[in-house]
């Protein structure tokens, strides 16, 4: 195995458990017989080692200003039983968190760092198992996750992996970037979320096929819903208009930019009232769709893709929000409530609420905040890792 060596005092991140090595952080990289050499291959297996000779973990090396992401802290190897060991565990805090239900077939299962396992996602749909690499070096043990995730997870039946648009290079070591793993079927199926059933497409449908990060939200819009005319803004699947439905709203209508999508809201409104619903989609842009809904909603909900995928996109995802924000703001009806969030990593919460406050302001509205949001308990933050807390929402109450 390469030996990556750091330069002095680049170790203090390691020693605190946080699991990125940053390129400029990287003294030389060597041979065990010390013999320098030009950098691994994309996703290879490296020890990581302090400028004085401490071992400090074993992980994928990467080219880029992640170049490595540690796997195991404290050891120069991997042992035989890594993959069963993390997985089980990951699987456990799911049990214990009661996401494992037969009312709830949906679920995370591995989140990256915050499972200890960077660059790692798993989601389950049922019976399947829907693997995510975000880097080469999970790309290379890709079968090896596979056969632990059957071996450890009694639900898990087949799996299926979708990594094409995950990976940060595209020429991966080798193999297909989607496709089965473990098994075989269509390409996808109808799981549940809290009694509601969703129709997930792992094979067209954006992340792994459903944005599980927001069930907790979800229910939340459900307890608010009863006798409200409700806006599902950047709907997708519609999962916010379901659990709304079934909480009673007088009206519900969904938007998104995407046919498909509104097509994928519509077959689950269907697919839970068969008998009929206070629904409507339509396929529109978000702001001119927001033009002319003066007081026609009491709840709006603004869930928008993200808008800052990294740092340099900060000061346009910014405007971004306060802009969506204060067209809600001034539609609204007086006492209602906006559910609003953001996705961006890039984007704090401090500067979310900045940026949310600024709206409120530009609107002369009086506005107070009832709830603060975030990720659910299957998708943890490592506490030496913040840049895992992701999700962020605010329900505001709108005079």
């Amino acid at each position: 195995m390469t030996t990556v060596i750091l330069r002095p005092h680049k170790e203090e991140s390691l020693e605190r458990f946080h699991p990125w090595v940053f390129s400029g952080a990287i003294k030389k990289v060597v041979l065990d017989n010390d013999y320098p050499y030009e950098a691994p291959e994309e996703g290879a297996w490296v020890k990581v080692q302090a400028d004085d000779g401490r071992t400090l973990g074993v992980g994928h090396f990467h080219d880029g200003a992640i170049a490595v992401r540690i796997m195991a802290f404290g050891t120069d190897r991997i042992d035989e039983g890594f993959w069963q060991e993390r997985i089980t565990a990951a699987y456990r805090l799911r049990e214990a968190a009661g996401l494992v239900r037969d009312d709830n077939t949906i679920w995370r299962l591995v989140h990256g760092e915050g499972d200890f396992l960077p660059g790692l996602v798993v989601d389950v749909y049922g019976g399947t198992a829907v693997l995510q690499a975000h880097s080469a070096g999970i790309h290379r043990c890709r079968m090896d996750i596979a056969e632990a995730l059957t071996a450890c997870v009694p639900c898990i039946r087949r799996v299926y992996y979708k990594s094409e648009d995950t990976l940060p290079h595209k020429n991966a070591p080798d193999g297909p970037l989607s496709g089965w793993l473990k098994g075989s079927g269509e390409g996808g199926c109808t799981a549940l979320e809290n009694g509601l059933q969703f129709r997930i497409d792992w094979e067209e449908g954006q992340k792994t096929g459903f944005f599980i990060d927001q069930r907790e939200n979800r229910a939340l819009v459900e307890r608010y819903a009863s006798g409200r005319e409700v806006l599902n803004m950047f709907c997708y699947t519609g999962g916010f208009s379901v659990y709304a439905l079934r909480g009673g709203a007088r009206k519900v209508d969904s938007v998104d930019v995407s046919a498909k999508a509104v097509q994928l809201v519509k077959d689950n409104v269907a697919l839970n009232f068969p008998s009929g619903a206070p629904h409507e989609a339509y396929a529109r842009e978000a702001f001119d769709f927001m033009a002319g809904i003066k007081d026609k909603y009491d709840m709006i909900i603004l869930d928008p893709p993200a808008f800052a995928k990294h740092r340099d996109a900060i000061r346009n995802a910014l405007y971004g929000y306060r802009r969506i924000n204060a067209r809600a703001m001034e539609q609204i009806r007086s006492g209602g409530l906006l559910f609003t969030f953001s996705c961006s990593q890039a984007i704090d919460k401090e500067m979310f609420r900045t940026a949310v406050f600024s709206a409120a302001a530009q609107t002369g509205r009086r506005v107070r905040i009832i709830h603060q949001l975030h990720q659910p308990q299957d998708h943890p933050v490592n506490i030496f890792h913040p840049e895992g807390e992701y999700l962020k929402g605010l329900v505001l109450q709108v005079e």
